[in-house]
């Protein structure tokens, strides 16, 4: 069964798709999925599965589907500067895209129930702190990530301005989830087989928008998970960042303006390299509107739709116009460009300062 988009080659190809499925609608949303490659948050050897418009599971491991990322990252309605919380955050792709977005003075917590899940979010958040170029290009808000069941919560009046839950929301527990989030805050979740926007316009009034039909696994209640805690589950403490810490994201904004103006050709913000595209056999006629849960797997479902698909399923109708298409067998070779350089890293580098205060400075970056 075929995705809400075709597959994409690479992460970039996939962008591309869900762009054109209008699921990315903004910049901002768009900036942050290219700047982190979907496949890093797979295991190595299902990576090849990466940029199919499909959910994946493996043990505890779970992603959603690049749609349902795109249309929450989408509704969140993320700016610099505000706090989030995903519940259920899994392997923190996700949280690490929002980071991006909310810059280093926003808050980033996630809660997730199963320890060895917690502990591959936080391999993967440092193999991108220290590997990625993208930590580079962006301002960064770190995910703090915690274990526990977010039925659980101790908030001790905590309320954040952004929060999605990534398991479907039995009625009963709306209102725990609403009181989450404080006046003008959005919470995102799937709710009643609707992924659900949800704004907190006052002390007690509400908008509600259901943006798109889906089936989520439902929240696993406290008495089922075997890991009750007693103390209930505390958030990550709020801290307050040190003067040393606030110089080093001076500096690094600093330079990184410089850089913007010197050569904004080479924005390194929305640096993107072509491409070749591949033809596409066959066209989607319209958006789908409904997914299921199939196993333990969420698998987007069409509904009176026709779709892209790599394999021929029966009653399939290729949408290519007539005609002979032999010559796109043999398309004249495209000249990639380089990979972008690293700009920022090459300007820190070349300051006249200390080895140990460039290394502060580069985060304790790989060079």
């Amino acid at each position: 069964m075929g995705g809400a988009v075709s597959a994409g080659e690479d992460n970039d190809d996939l962008i591309d798709n869900l762009k054109e499925a209008a699921y990315i609608r903004s910049k901002v949303v768009e900036q942050a999925f290219r700047a982190i490659d979907r496949a890093d948050y797979y295991l190595e050897e299902f990576r090849d599965n990466a940029y199919r418009d499909l959910a994946w599971k493996h043990g505890n491991i779970h992603l959603s589907a690049p749609c349902i990322y795109s249309e929450v990252m989408e509704a969140l309605k993320l700016q610099p500067g505000l706090s989030f919380l995903n519940l259920g955050s899994g392997t923190g792709y996700l949280s690490t895209m929002v980071g991006l977005v909310l810059g280093p003075f926003g808050m980033n917590h996630g809660v997730e129930l199963h320890t060895d899940v917690v502990e591959f979010a936080q391999q993967r958040l440092d193999n991108f702190i220290k590997m990625s170029d993208s930590f580079d290009r962006f301002e960064f808000c770190e995910p703090k990530f915690v274990v526990g069941n977010c039925l659980e919560l101790v908030t001790d009046s905590l309320q954040y301005d952004r929060v999605y839950c990534g398991a479907g929301v039995q009625k009963d527990h709306e209102n725990y989830m609403k009181n989450l989030i404080s006046v003008g805050g959005i919470l995102v979740m799937p709710m009643e087989d609707q992924l659900t926007q949800i704004t907190r316009t006052g002390q007690n009034n509400w908008d509600v928008k259901n943006i798109l039909a889906v089936s989520f696994a439902s929240l696993v209640l406290p008495n089922k998970t075997g890991e009750q805690q007693e103390d209930g589950v505390k958030l990550p403490n709020v801290e307050v960042r040190s003067l040393q810490d606030l110089t080093r994201i001076t500096i690094r904004l600093w330079l990184r303006q410089l850089i913007n103006q010197e050569q904004p050709q080479q924005s390194i913000a929305t640096h993107r390299v072509p491409k070749p595209r591949r033809k596409r056999r066959r066209q989607r006629d319209r958006r789908i509107n409904t997914f299921v849960f199939v196993g333990n797997q969420l698998i987007p479902h069409h509904l009176d739709s026709d779709y892209d698909s790599d394999e021929r399923q029966d009653g399939d109708v290729d949408r290519d116009p007539p005609g002979d298409h032999s010559t796109d067998l043999a398309r004249p070779e495209v000249k990639l460009e380089p990979p972008p350089q690293n700009l920022l890293r090459e300007r820190l580098l070349n300051l006249p300062l200390p080895e140990s205060l460039k290394n502060y400075l580069l985060y304790y970056r790989e060079k």
